[in-house]
Protein backbone atom coordinates (compact mmCIF):
# COMPACT_ATOMS: atom_id res chain seq x y z
CA UNK A 1 0.00 0.00 0.00
CA UNK A 2 1.08 3.55 -0.57
CA UNK A 3 1.96 5.99 2.18
CA UNK A 4 -1.24 8.00 1.89
CA UNK A 5 -2.09 8.47 5.56
CA UNK A 6 0.47 10.11 7.83
CA UNK A 7 0.86 8.84 11.36
CA UNK A 8 -0.75 11.36 13.68
CA UNK A 9 1.90 13.61 15.23
CA UNK A 10 0.31 13.17 18.67
CA UNK A 11 1.31 9.49 18.58
CA UNK A 12 5.02 10.36 18.23
CA UNK A 13 7.24 11.48 21.09
CA UNK A 14 10.99 11.99 21.24
CA UNK A 15 12.55 10.35 24.33
CA UNK A 16 16.00 11.93 24.31
CA UNK A 17 17.99 14.83 22.90
CA UNK A 18 20.64 12.77 21.15
CA UNK A 19 21.23 13.46 17.46
CA UNK A 20 20.94 10.83 14.78
CA UNK A 21 24.13 8.81 14.44
CA UNK A 22 25.90 9.73 11.21
CA UNK A 23 27.73 6.43 10.86
CA UNK A 24 24.83 4.12 11.74
CA UNK A 25 23.97 1.16 9.55
CA UNK A 26 20.23 0.87 9.92
CA UNK A 27 17.07 2.12 11.60
CA UNK A 28 16.04 -0.03 14.56
CA UNK A 29 12.48 -0.67 15.61
CA UNK A 30 12.63 -2.08 19.12
CA UNK A 31 9.44 -4.08 19.44
CA UNK A 32 8.11 -4.77 22.91
CA UNK A 33 4.42 -3.99 23.52
CA UNK A 34 3.11 -4.00 19.93
CA UNK A 35 3.98 -7.59 18.96
CA UNK A 36 2.65 -7.51 15.42
CA UNK A 37 3.85 -6.84 11.88
CA UNK A 38 0.62 -5.22 10.69
CA UNK A 39 -1.45 -2.37 12.12
CA UNK A 40 1.59 -1.16 14.06
CA UNK A 41 2.19 2.60 14.09
CA UNK A 42 5.69 2.23 15.53
CA UNK A 43 6.74 -0.21 12.80
CA UNK A 44 5.24 1.95 10.05
CA UNK A 45 6.98 5.06 11.41
CA UNK A 46 10.27 3.14 11.45
CA UNK A 47 9.78 2.01 7.84
CA UNK A 48 9.10 5.59 6.76
CA UNK A 49 12.19 6.82 8.61
CA UNK A 50 14.37 4.11 7.05
CA UNK A 51 13.02 4.83 3.57
CA UNK A 52 13.60 8.55 3.98
CA UNK A 53 17.27 7.86 4.70
CA UNK A 54 17.62 5.09 2.10
CA UNK A 55 18.53 2.66 4.89
CA UNK A 56 17.52 -0.83 5.93
CA UNK A 57 15.25 -1.46 8.90
CA UNK A 58 15.61 -4.22 11.45
CA UNK A 59 13.12 -5.14 14.15
CA UNK A 60 14.60 -6.20 17.47
CA UNK A 61 12.93 -8.04 20.36
CA UNK A 62 14.35 -8.92 23.77
CA UNK A 63 13.01 -12.21 25.17
CA UNK A 64 13.66 -12.38 28.88
CA UNK A 65 13.34 -15.32 31.25
CA UNK A 66 10.78 -14.97 34.02
CA UNK A 67 9.01 -11.79 32.98
CA UNK A 68 7.31 -10.45 36.15
CA UNK A 69 4.46 -12.84 37.15
CA UNK A 70 4.53 -14.59 33.77
CA UNK A 71 4.54 -18.37 33.39
CA UNK A 72 4.59 -21.06 30.71
CA UNK A 73 1.00 -20.28 29.72
CA UNK A 74 1.85 -16.66 28.90
CA UNK A 75 5.13 -17.50 27.18
CA UNK A 76 3.61 -20.20 24.96
CA UNK A 77 0.96 -17.78 23.72
CA UNK A 78 3.50 -15.00 23.20
CA UNK A 79 5.93 -17.26 21.33
CA UNK A 80 3.20 -18.31 18.93
CA UNK A 81 2.63 -14.62 18.29
CA UNK A 82 6.34 -13.96 17.72
CA UNK A 83 6.50 -16.79 15.17
CA UNK A 84 3.63 -15.03 13.39
CA UNK A 85 5.57 -11.74 13.52
CA UNK A 86 8.67 -13.39 12.08
CA UNK A 87 6.79 -14.84 9.11
CA UNK A 88 4.95 -11.59 8.39
CA UNK A 89 8.12 -9.48 8.60
CA UNK A 90 9.89 -11.85 6.21
CA UNK A 91 7.09 -11.27 3.72
CA UNK A 92 7.68 -7.52 4.13
CA UNK A 93 11.46 -7.99 3.56
CA UNK A 94 12.34 -6.99 7.13
CA UNK A 95 14.79 -8.83 9.37
CA UNK A 96 13.52 -9.86 12.80
CA UNK A 97 16.24 -10.21 15.44
CA UNK A 98 15.20 -11.94 18.68
CA UNK A 99 17.77 -12.14 21.46
CA UNK A 100 17.51 -13.66 24.89
CA UNK A 101 17.86 -11.00 27.56
CA UNK A 102 16.19 -8.05 29.23
CA UNK A 103 14.32 -6.01 26.61
CA UNK A 104 16.16 -2.78 27.39
CA UNK A 105 19.57 -4.47 27.30
CA UNK A 106 18.82 -6.11 23.94
CA UNK A 107 17.55 -2.81 22.54
CA UNK A 108 20.61 -0.92 23.79
CA UNK A 109 22.96 -3.44 22.17
CA UNK A 110 21.17 -3.25 18.83
CA UNK A 111 21.08 0.55 19.07
CA UNK A 112 24.91 0.76 18.93
CA UNK A 113 24.82 0.48 15.13
CA UNK A 114 21.52 2.30 14.60
CA UNK A 115 21.02 5.74 13.09
CA UNK A 116 17.69 6.03 14.91
CA UNK A 117 15.72 3.90 17.38
CA UNK A 118 11.94 3.73 17.22
CA UNK A 119 10.04 2.00 20.02
CA UNK A 120 6.41 1.34 20.83
CA UNK A 121 4.80 2.42 24.09
CA UNK A 122 3.99 0.59 27.32
CA UNK A 123 2.27 2.03 30.39
CA UNK A 124 3.40 -0.20 33.24
CA UNK A 125 6.27 1.02 35.40
CA UNK A 126 8.83 -1.53 34.19
CA UNK A 127 7.92 -0.80 30.57
CA UNK A 128 8.46 2.90 31.17
CA UNK A 129 11.76 2.17 32.94
CA UNK A 130 13.02 0.08 30.01
CA UNK A 131 12.34 2.90 27.55
CA UNK A 132 13.88 5.47 29.85
CA UNK A 133 17.09 3.44 30.17
CA UNK A 134 17.36 2.88 26.42
CA UNK A 135 16.82 6.59 25.79
CA UNK A 136 19.54 7.43 28.33
CA UNK A 137 22.04 4.86 27.09
CA UNK A 138 21.59 5.15 23.32
CA UNK A 139 23.98 7.40 21.46
CA UNK A 140 21.34 8.15 18.86
CA UNK A 141 17.85 9.59 18.84
CA UNK A 142 15.08 7.45 20.40
CA UNK A 143 11.48 8.05 19.36
CA UNK A 144 8.41 6.45 20.92
CA UNK A 145 5.27 5.84 18.85
CA UNK A 146 1.92 5.06 20.47
CA UNK A 147 0.11 2.08 18.96
CA UNK A 148 -1.57 0.44 21.95
CA UNK A 149 -4.58 2.75 22.33
CA UNK A 150 -6.89 4.58 19.93
CA UNK A 151 -6.51 7.98 21.61
CA UNK A 152 -3.09 8.70 23.17
CA UNK A 153 -3.50 8.90 26.93
CA UNK A 154 -2.24 12.48 27.40
CA UNK A 155 -4.42 13.71 24.54
CA UNK A 156 -7.51 12.26 26.19
CA UNK A 157 -6.69 13.67 29.64
CA UNK A 158 -3.86 15.27 31.57
CA UNK A 159 -4.91 13.82 34.93
CA UNK A 160 -6.23 10.62 36.54
CA UNK A 161 -9.90 10.26 35.70
CA UNK A 162 -12.49 9.47 38.35
CA UNK A 163 -14.58 7.11 36.22
CA UNK A 164 -15.61 6.26 32.68
CA UNK A 165 -18.22 9.01 32.79
CA UNK A 166 -15.52 11.64 33.25
CA UNK A 167 -13.18 10.25 30.57
CA UNK A 168 -15.90 9.49 28.00
CA UNK A 169 -16.61 13.06 26.82
CA UNK A 170 -12.89 13.80 26.59
CA UNK A 171 -12.30 10.80 24.33
CA UNK A 172 -15.40 11.43 22.24
CA UNK A 173 -14.28 14.98 21.55
CA UNK A 174 -11.11 13.80 19.83
CA UNK A 175 -11.51 10.20 18.74
CA UNK A 176 -12.48 11.01 15.14
CA UNK A 177 -8.94 12.41 14.70
CA UNK A 178 -7.47 9.03 15.60
CA UNK A 179 -10.01 6.60 14.15
CA UNK A 180 -8.16 6.58 10.83
CA UNK A 181 -6.77 3.53 8.99
CA UNK A 182 -3.03 3.00 9.06
CA UNK A 183 -1.53 2.52 5.61
CA UNK A 184 1.46 0.25 5.27
CA UNK A 185 4.61 1.34 3.43
CA UNK A 186 6.95 -1.04 1.64
CA UNK A 187 10.58 -0.92 2.79
CA UNK A 188 12.84 0.43 0.06
CA UNK A 189 15.67 -1.88 1.09
CA UNK A 190 15.54 -5.57 1.96
CA UNK A 191 17.11 -6.20 5.39
CA UNK A 192 16.56 -9.95 5.63
CA UNK A 193 20.16 -10.80 4.76
CA UNK A 194 21.92 -8.40 7.12
CA UNK A 195 24.55 -10.00 9.33
CA UNK A 196 22.92 -8.79 12.55
CA UNK A 197 22.22 -11.97 14.48
CA UNK A 198 19.74 -13.11 17.09
CA UNK A 199 20.13 -16.11 19.38
CA UNK A 200 16.46 -17.14 19.39
CA UNK A 201 14.77 -18.67 16.35
CA UNK A 202 11.12 -17.48 16.51
CA UNK A 203 9.83 -20.44 14.54
CA UNK A 204 11.32 -22.95 17.04
CA UNK A 205 8.47 -22.71 19.54
CA UNK A 206 9.14 -25.90 21.46
CA UNK A 207 12.89 -25.43 21.62
CA UNK A 208 12.63 -21.84 22.81
CA UNK A 209 10.04 -22.69 25.43
CA UNK A 210 12.21 -25.54 26.71
CA UNK A 211 15.32 -23.36 27.08
CA UNK A 212 13.73 -20.49 28.98
CA UNK A 213 13.76 -20.41 32.78
CA UNK A 214 10.05 -20.18 33.55
CA UNK A 215 7.38 -20.92 36.11
CA UNK A 216 6.03 -24.13 34.57
CA UNK A 217 3.24 -24.72 37.07
CA UNK A 218 0.68 -23.09 34.75
CA UNK A 219 0.65 -24.62 31.29
CA UNK A 220 -0.46 -23.59 27.82
CA UNK A 221 -4.12 -23.77 26.81
CA UNK A 222 -5.97 -25.12 23.81
CA UNK A 223 -8.68 -22.47 23.69
CA UNK A 224 -6.37 -19.65 22.56
CA UNK A 225 -3.61 -19.82 19.99
CA UNK A 226 -1.39 -16.76 19.80
CA UNK A 227 -0.69 -14.54 16.80
CA UNK A 228 -2.09 -11.79 14.62
CA UNK A 229 -3.58 -14.19 12.09
CA UNK A 230 -5.61 -15.91 14.81
CA UNK A 231 -6.62 -12.55 16.30
CA UNK A 232 -7.85 -11.38 12.90
CA UNK A 233 -9.81 -14.60 12.43
CA UNK A 234 -11.54 -14.04 15.76
CA UNK A 235 -12.22 -10.40 14.93
CA UNK A 236 -13.81 -11.32 11.59
CA UNK A 237 -16.01 -13.92 13.28
CA UNK A 238 -17.05 -11.41 15.93
CA UNK A 239 -18.11 -8.63 13.56
CA UNK A 240 -20.01 -11.12 11.40
CA UNK A 241 -22.06 -12.45 14.31
CA UNK A 242 -21.89 -11.65 18.03
CA UNK A 243 -21.34 -7.91 17.53
CA UNK A 244 -24.94 -7.53 16.34
CA UNK A 245 -26.22 -8.81 19.70
CA UNK A 246 -23.54 -7.24 21.85
CA UNK A 247 -25.65 -4.69 23.71
CA UNK A 248 -28.22 -7.20 24.96
CA UNK A 249 -26.16 -10.39 24.98
CA UNK A 250 -22.73 -9.46 26.32
CA UNK A 251 -23.61 -10.10 29.98
CA UNK A 252 -25.02 -13.62 29.54
CA UNK A 253 -22.18 -15.85 30.85
CA UNK A 254 -23.28 -18.93 28.93
CA UNK A 255 -23.23 -17.31 25.49
CA UNK A 256 -19.85 -15.58 25.16
CA UNK A 257 -21.22 -12.75 23.07
CA UNK A 258 -17.80 -11.16 23.11
CA UNK A 259 -14.80 -10.82 20.84
CA UNK A 260 -12.42 -13.04 22.90
CA UNK A 261 -9.67 -10.63 21.85
CA UNK A 262 -8.35 -9.52 25.23
CA UNK A 263 -5.33 -11.89 25.22
CA UNK A 264 -4.37 -10.62 21.77
CA UNK A 265 -4.73 -6.99 22.80
CA UNK A 266 -2.68 -7.66 25.92
CA UNK A 267 0.28 -8.98 23.90
CA UNK A 268 -0.17 -6.38 21.18
CA UNK A 269 -0.90 -9.08 18.60
CA UNK A 270 -3.71 -6.99 17.14
CA UNK A 271 -4.17 -3.24 17.05
CA UNK A 272 -7.06 -1.78 19.09
CA UNK A 273 -7.48 0.67 16.21
CA UNK A 274 -7.96 -2.20 13.74
CA UNK A 275 -10.56 -3.73 16.05
CA UNK A 276 -12.35 -0.39 16.51
CA UNK A 277 -12.48 0.30 12.77
CA UNK A 278 -13.78 -3.20 12.05
CA UNK A 279 -16.59 -2.69 14.59
CA UNK A 280 -17.34 0.84 13.39
CA UNK A 281 -17.53 -0.17 9.74
CA UNK A 282 -19.31 -3.52 10.14
CA UNK A 283 -22.46 -3.68 8.06
CA UNK A 284 -25.87 -4.82 9.31
CA UNK A 285 -25.02 -4.10 12.94
CA UNK A 286 -27.38 -2.22 15.23
CA UNK A 287 -25.99 1.18 16.19
CA UNK A 288 -26.53 0.52 19.89
CA UNK A 289 -24.57 -2.75 19.72
CA UNK A 290 -21.76 -1.01 17.87
CA UNK A 291 -21.68 1.89 20.34
CA UNK A 292 -21.68 -0.45 23.34
CA UNK A 293 -18.70 -2.38 22.03
CA UNK A 294 -16.72 0.76 21.15
CA UNK A 295 -17.43 2.10 24.63
CA UNK A 296 -15.77 -0.95 26.18
CA UNK A 297 -12.93 -1.22 23.66
CA UNK A 298 -11.97 2.45 23.73
CA UNK A 299 -13.38 4.29 26.75
CA UNK A 300 -13.20 1.49 29.34
CA UNK A 301 -9.91 0.05 28.13
CA UNK A 302 -8.28 3.46 27.89
CA UNK A 303 -9.58 4.39 31.34
CA UNK A 304 -7.34 1.56 32.55
CA UNK A 305 -4.39 3.05 30.65
CA UNK A 306 -5.14 6.42 32.22
CA UNK A 307 -5.16 4.76 35.64
CA UNK A 308 -1.79 3.01 35.44
CA UNK A 309 -0.18 5.99 33.71
CA UNK A 310 -1.11 8.51 36.40
CA UNK A 311 -1.28 6.26 39.49
CA UNK A 312 2.19 5.03 40.50
CA UNK A 313 0.66 2.64 43.09
CA UNK A 314 -1.61 0.97 40.55
CA UNK A 315 -0.84 -2.51 41.93
CA UNK A 316 -1.22 -1.67 45.63
CA UNK A 317 -4.26 -1.54 47.90
CA UNK A 318 -3.36 2.13 48.52
CA UNK A 319 -4.44 2.95 44.94
CA UNK A 320 -8.11 2.62 45.89
CA UNK A 321 -10.17 5.78 46.43
CA UNK A 322 -10.35 7.14 49.96
CA UNK A 323 -14.08 6.46 50.36
CA UNK A 324 -13.61 2.79 49.43
CA UNK A 325 -10.71 2.17 51.79
CA UNK A 326 -12.55 3.99 54.57
CA UNK A 327 -15.77 1.99 54.26
CA UNK A 328 -13.92 -1.34 53.93
CA UNK A 329 -11.89 -0.46 57.01
CA UNK A 330 -15.07 0.28 58.95
CA UNK A 331 -16.32 -3.22 58.14
CA UNK A 332 -13.11 -5.20 58.51
CA UNK A 333 -14.37 -6.65 61.78
CA UNK A 334 -17.64 -7.95 60.28
CA UNK A 335 -18.26 -11.67 60.49
CA UNK A 336 -17.30 -13.61 57.35
CA UNK A 337 -19.55 -16.64 56.89
CA UNK A 338 -16.94 -18.32 54.69
CA UNK A 339 -13.15 -17.92 54.61
CA UNK A 340 -10.95 -19.50 51.92
CA UNK A 341 -7.20 -19.45 51.45
CA UNK A 342 -5.47 -19.20 48.08
CA UNK A 343 -5.01 -22.96 47.77
CA UNK A 344 -8.73 -23.67 48.19
CA UNK A 345 -9.58 -20.92 45.71
CA UNK A 346 -7.16 -22.22 43.08
CA UNK A 347 -8.68 -25.66 43.46
CA UNK A 348 -12.15 -24.15 42.85
CA UNK A 349 -13.14 -25.75 46.14
CA UNK A 350 -15.75 -23.41 47.65
CA UNK A 351 -19.42 -23.76 48.56
CA UNK A 352 -20.42 -21.63 45.50
CA UNK A 353 -20.84 -23.72 42.34
CA UNK A 354 -21.00 -20.68 40.06
CA UNK A 355 -17.79 -19.27 41.46
CA UNK A 356 -16.14 -22.69 41.19
CA UNK A 357 -17.14 -22.91 37.51
CA UNK A 358 -15.72 -19.47 36.80
CA UNK A 359 -12.48 -20.41 38.53
CA UNK A 360 -12.26 -23.62 36.52
CA UNK A 361 -12.70 -21.66 33.32
CA UNK A 362 -9.87 -19.39 34.42
CA UNK A 363 -7.42 -22.10 35.45
CA UNK A 364 -8.18 -24.44 32.53
CA UNK A 365 -8.53 -21.96 29.66
CA UNK A 366 -6.88 -18.68 30.75
CA UNK A 367 -10.10 -16.71 30.27
CA UNK A 368 -13.31 -15.86 32.09
CA UNK A 369 -16.50 -14.18 30.91
CA UNK A 370 -16.39 -10.52 31.92
CA UNK A 371 -19.53 -10.57 34.06
CA UNK A 372 -18.23 -13.59 35.92
CA UNK A 373 -14.89 -11.81 36.47
CA UNK A 374 -16.79 -9.19 38.44
CA UNK A 375 -18.67 -11.78 40.47
CA UNK A 376 -15.47 -13.80 40.98
CA UNK A 377 -13.63 -10.83 42.47
CA UNK A 378 -16.51 -9.73 44.69
CA UNK A 379 -16.68 -13.14 46.28
CA UNK A 380 -12.95 -13.13 47.08
CA UNK A 381 -13.52 -9.84 48.91
CA UNK A 382 -16.38 -11.45 50.84
CA UNK A 383 -14.41 -14.62 51.67
CA UNK A 384 -11.13 -13.04 52.84
CA UNK A 385 -10.10 -12.13 56.37
CA UNK A 386 -9.33 -8.53 55.42
CA UNK A 387 -9.80 -6.28 52.38
CA UNK A 388 -6.03 -6.00 51.96
CA UNK A 389 -5.69 -9.78 51.83
CA UNK A 390 -8.57 -9.95 49.36
CA UNK A 391 -6.89 -7.39 47.10
CA UNK A 392 -3.58 -9.25 47.12
CA UNK A 393 -5.27 -12.59 46.45
CA UNK A 394 -7.45 -11.29 43.63
CA UNK A 395 -4.57 -9.62 41.85
CA UNK A 396 -2.24 -12.60 42.27
CA UNK A 397 -4.80 -15.07 40.89
CA UNK A 398 -5.70 -12.70 38.06
CA UNK A 399 -2.08 -12.31 36.97
CA UNK A 400 -1.19 -15.97 37.39
CA UNK A 401 -4.01 -17.64 35.46
CA UNK A 402 -5.41 -15.18 32.93
CA UNK A 403 -3.72 -14.91 29.55
CA UNK A 404 -4.52 -11.19 29.65
CA UNK A 405 -3.29 -10.78 33.24
CA UNK A 406 -0.47 -8.40 34.25
CA UNK A 407 -2.15 -5.72 32.15
CA UNK A 408 -3.40 -2.18 32.72
CA UNK A 409 -6.90 -3.65 32.57
CA UNK A 410 -5.95 -6.19 35.23
CA UNK A 411 -5.02 -3.49 37.71
CA UNK A 412 -8.04 -1.33 36.91
CA UNK A 413 -10.48 -4.25 36.94
CA UNK A 414 -9.19 -5.65 40.22
CA UNK A 415 -9.33 -2.14 41.67
CA UNK A 416 -12.96 -1.88 40.52
CA UNK A 417 -13.86 -4.87 42.69
CA UNK A 418 -12.85 -2.71 45.67
CA UNK A 419 -14.46 0.57 44.51
CA UNK A 420 -12.07 2.05 41.93
CA UNK A 421 -13.85 3.95 39.13
CA UNK A 422 -17.15 3.27 40.92
CA UNK A 423 -19.38 5.08 43.44
CA UNK A 424 -20.69 4.29 46.94
CA UNK A 425 -23.71 1.98 47.11
CA UNK A 426 -26.07 0.88 49.87
CA UNK A 427 -24.11 -0.22 52.95
CA UNK A 428 -23.75 -3.96 53.62
CA UNK A 429 -21.73 -6.19 55.93
CA UNK A 430 -18.10 -6.76 54.87
CA UNK A 431 -18.49 -4.63 51.70
CA UNK A 432 -19.54 -1.44 53.42
CA UNK A 433 -20.54 0.91 50.58
CA UNK A 434 -18.55 -0.96 47.92
CA UNK A 435 -20.75 -2.55 45.25
CA UNK A 436 -22.10 -5.99 46.24
CA UNK A 437 -22.91 -9.03 44.05
CA UNK A 438 -24.41 -12.40 44.97
CA UNK A 439 -25.48 -15.71 43.43
CA UNK A 440 -29.17 -14.82 43.58
CA UNK A 441 -28.48 -11.94 41.22
CA UNK A 442 -26.86 -14.36 38.78
CA UNK A 443 -29.81 -16.73 38.95
CA UNK A 444 -32.28 -13.90 38.49
CA UNK A 445 -30.60 -12.49 35.41
CA UNK A 446 -28.92 -15.39 33.63
CA UNK A 447 -29.20 -19.03 32.57
CA UNK A 448 -26.74 -20.35 35.14
CA UNK A 449 -27.41 -24.11 34.62
CA UNK A 450 -26.39 -23.63 30.99
CA UNK A 451 -23.30 -21.72 32.12
CA UNK A 452 -22.26 -24.65 34.31
CA UNK A 453 -22.68 -27.04 31.37
CA UNK A 454 -20.66 -24.72 29.11
CA UNK A 455 -17.75 -24.61 31.55
CA UNK A 456 -17.82 -28.40 31.98
CA UNK A 457 -17.48 -28.69 28.20
CA UNK A 458 -14.60 -26.19 28.01
CA UNK A 459 -12.73 -27.90 30.84
CA UNK A 460 -13.18 -31.30 29.22
CA UNK A 461 -11.80 -29.99 25.92
CA UNK A 462 -8.68 -28.70 27.65
CA UNK A 463 -8.15 -31.98 29.48
CA UNK A 464 -8.23 -33.94 26.21
CA UNK A 465 -5.78 -31.65 24.45
CA UNK A 466 -2.11 -32.57 24.16
CA UNK A 467 0.64 -29.99 23.99
CA UNK A 468 1.27 -27.98 20.83
CA UNK A 469 4.93 -28.21 21.88
CA UNK A 470 5.69 -31.97 21.86
CA UNK A 471 9.07 -31.69 23.59
CA UNK A 472 7.31 -30.25 26.62
CA UNK A 473 4.86 -33.12 27.03
CA UNK A 474 1.26 -32.54 28.03
CA UNK A 475 0.27 -29.36 29.81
Amino acid sequence: MGDRTAIHADRIRRLNDAPERGDGSYVLYWMQQAQRAHGNHALEHAIREANRRDLTLIVGFGLMDDYPEANERHYAFMLEGLADVDAALRERRIKFVVRRGAPDAVAAALARDAVLVVCDRGYLRHQKAWRRRVAEDAECRVVEVESDVVVPVEIASDKPEFAARTLRPRIHRVWDRFLAPLDEAAPVKDSRFLRVKGDIEPSDLAGTLARLKLDRSVGAVRRFRGGTSEARRRLAAFVRGPLDDYGAGRNEPADFVCSLLSPYLHFGQISPLEVALAARDAGDVDDEDRATYLEELIVRRELAMNFVHFERRYDEYACLPDWARRTLDEHRGDRRVHLYDVERLEMADTHDRYWNAAMREMTRTGFMHNYMRMYWGKKILEWSASPEQAYRTTLALNNRWFLDGRDANSYANVGWIFGLHDRPWAERPVFGKVRFMNDRGLERKFDMPRYLTTIDHLAAEEKREHSRFPEQGTF
